[in-house]
């Protein structure tokens, strides 16, 4: 302990704070950011401290940084620049990914799957934390960045700090988020900030060395997500899914819901624009469904919803796109091949770079390239990885970031403080053999409970570890909850109930296949089923009600096809594509309940609708047998409601 008359030594933050950094703090009248950046500059041992104000030259300043260390190279095209992470860090480490949890409280969600975000002790994480964090940055800069959840000057804005060593990272923030620092200005003391912190440790060739040692940790108690060991944008990027759980424990707390969806406006018959949020899993149709030709896009990814005059508004968190790039071609993606193939700012990670200075992706258009480099080094057609497997040019799971305002079908109402109102709800995920193209839930309940909370998916390499294999997720958000799932639920029916106009909810399945084991639709048609569910939502037609929800008239589905896609549709595939499978629905049925039956607390209500689910899938086999005909059920004329 120091004596009274002794000199204090200045601590490292007074010693490597340049006045002019300082000023640009100091101006925001927050003591609490002080303290927050001061205790991991003192823990971490950066060398170097930069601020950024969000300004034009603060963000190109990041850029620079990130080409000078070797986080990211220039390609050829303007603007482009591609980063590439460890051949060991290519995806959201589920394994290292845990909650901070007070002594004696839990989540339970290990008991429904091995592979959520797990649980440690409080004290022992930030001991763990702390001691990989302490000198991790020594020799290195430190980036200190002020964005917003969710549009400037709303109810549905978060300010945030984000602070890292990696300008990769910070560069990505910049595309994704809104600038923060003057709603910091405006907030003065009164913000409520989330906290991010970040680093890369030690670089081998501008990767993450130390993967061994990567540790994800979110601290709900302070609203602080920790990311060590690591580059992978699912990891590191703190505002985007690392921040879905501090928003959803908010969410649940004041009565709104942060969901894992995209926002869309599908337009309909003159000049109409219909609203609708959906939520798929990773690598299931989420991007390209939100980015479909002919409609304009509010968001791909984390949607934030609130009740407002008795309807559903919901905002985009993000501004930007961190997006799976495999499959992305001019035919299927022509809006979204424009932006990535055109001057403009644009971070790849994960594929190919040519000789040349351009790149390729599984699925671009054009030859395969002769040879490049890519995550794993230098790269020819046929090479082999340790294992003698042909090694692929780029990573399945690798991404793009850009700015959504230079996509040419951004919606005007991306930054709108309001947000937009909601029409109807998706809910999708990959399933080879149950459920229909389309279908729409018969009311706010049922649609919550047998198309979200009921949601079963395939496995896809945006995560580590096995493939192929049907995990349930419920809303698409099960890896992302922070709160008990019966709690869940319950937000979503008691949302439900306070609403005067209920959005429809409705089930899409891209990935249904026939019999010889091809996909019974082409990834166009996803259009028709927007415009179905779009006139839908006004009930500007009718539908057919089945066991498991309402399925589109075939004369409607004829007429859509035609006028969208110019294609002829017959109703021997209309017949093929919504048969009921009643025996494959009465298994996921069981397969749900069993696991529901795990949850300590599940609500009543859940089992109620799938035993009546049960019971009336039941009633169909016994009708007609295990594969039943659309033509084999009633029709419902247009605006009238299913009484259940």
């Amino acid at each position: 302990m120091r004596n009274k008359n002794q000199a204090l030594e200045p601590d490292r933050f007074e010693k490597i704070m340049k006045p002019s950094e300082f000023g640009k703090l100091a101006t925001l009248d927050n003591p609490d950011v002080i303290r927050f950046i001061k205790k991991y500059v003192e823990l971490c041992e950066p060398g170097d401290i930069f601020v950024s104000t969000g300004s034009k030259k603060d963000i190109q300043y990041v850029i620079d940084c990130a080409i000078a260390d070797g986080e990211e190279r220039k390609l050829s095209i303007r603007g482009h620049t591609i980063h590439f992470d460890s051949v060991q860090d290519q995806g959201r480490d589920r394994k290292n990914t845990n909650f901070l949890m007070p002594e004696g409280q839990s989540l339970g969600l290990g008991a429904i799957s091995e592979e959520v975000a797990g649980e440690i002790k409080r004290n022992d994480g930030l001991n763990e934390i702390n001691s990989l964090f302490k000198g991790i940055m020594r020799g290195k800069r430190l980036y200190v960045l002020f964005m917003c959840l969710g549009p400037l000057g709303s109810d549905f804005t978060i300010p945030c700090v984000q602070i890292t060593d990696s300008a990769y990272v910070a560069h990505n923030e910049n595309l994704l988020y809104r600038q923060g620092y003057e709603e910091f200005r405006k907030l003065g003391r009164a913000a409520k900030f989330m906290k991010f912190v970040h680093s890369a440790g030690e670089l081998t060739n501008a990767v993450s060395k130390n993967v061994d040692k990567r540790r994800i940790y979110i601290d709900m108690a302070e609203e602080t997500i920790y990311s060590v060991n690591t580059q992978y944008g699912g990891n590191t990027i703190g505002l985007k899914k690392l921040a879905m759980r501090p928003a959803i424990a908010r969410a649940s707390r004041e009565g709104w819901l942060t969901e894992h969806m995209f926002i869309m406006g599908v337009h309909g018959p003159h000049g109409r624009v219909t609203y609708f949020t959906g939520a798929f899993p990773s690598l299931c149709g989420k991007t390209s469904t939100s980015m479909m030709n002919g409609e304009t896009i509010v968001g791909d990814d984390i949607t934030y919803m609130r009740e407002r005059g008795g309807a559903a508004f919901a905002a985009n968190v993000e501004q930007g796109i961190f997006g799976i790039i495999q499959g992305v071609n001019s035919k299927d993606d022509p809006i979204l091949w424009r932006a990535l193939t055109e001057a403009g700012e644009v971070v790849f990670s994960n594929i190919l770079m040519t000789e040349d200075g351009g790149t390729h992706w599984i699925g671009k258009d054009g030859p395969l390239p002769a040879k490049g480099v890519n995550h794993a080094g230098e790269w020819r057609p046929g090479k082999k990885d340790a294992q003698g497997k042909e090694t692929s040019p780029s990573h399945k799971n690798a991404r793009f970031t850009l700015d959504m305002h230079m996509l040419e079908n951004v919606d005007r109402a991306l930054d709108d403080p309001k947000g937009v109102r909601v029409e109807g709800i998706i809910y999708g995920g990959r399933d080879s053999n149950t459920c229909v193209p389309v279908e729409e839930a018969f009311d706010w309940t049922h649609g919550v409970i047998t198309k979200g909370a009921s949601l079963e998916s395939e496995a896809t390499a945006a995560v580590l570890g096995k493939e192929g294999v049907r995990e349930f997720n419920p809303m698409a958000n099960l890896d992302f909850l922070s709160i008990q799932l019966p709690t869940y639920i319950e937000n979503h029916m008691r949302f439900g109930r306070v609403l005067k106009t209920q959005p429809k909810i409705f089930s899409v399945n891209y990935f249904l296949l026939g019999p010889d084991g091809k996909f019974l639709n082409e990834k166009v048609d996803k259009a028709v089923w927007l415009k179905w569910m779009e006139m839908r939502a006004h009930d500007d037609i009718g539908a057919i009600e089945t066991p498991t929800g309402l399925i589109p008239i075939y004369s409607d589905l004829k007429e859509i096809f035609k006028q969208v896609t110019g294609k002829d549709y017959t109703e021997e595939q209309y017949a093929q594509q919504f048969t009921l499978r009643v025996k494959e629905h009465i298994a996921k049925i069981d397969r749900i309940i069993a696991i529901y039956r795990k949850v300590q607390g599940t609500p009543k209500i859940v089992f109620d609708v799938l035993d009546e689910q049960k019971n009336r899938l039941t009633e169909a086999r016994d009708d007609f047998g295990d594969y039943v005909a659309p033509d084999k059920f009633p029709v419902v004329a247009p605006g009238k409601r299913v009484e259940r």
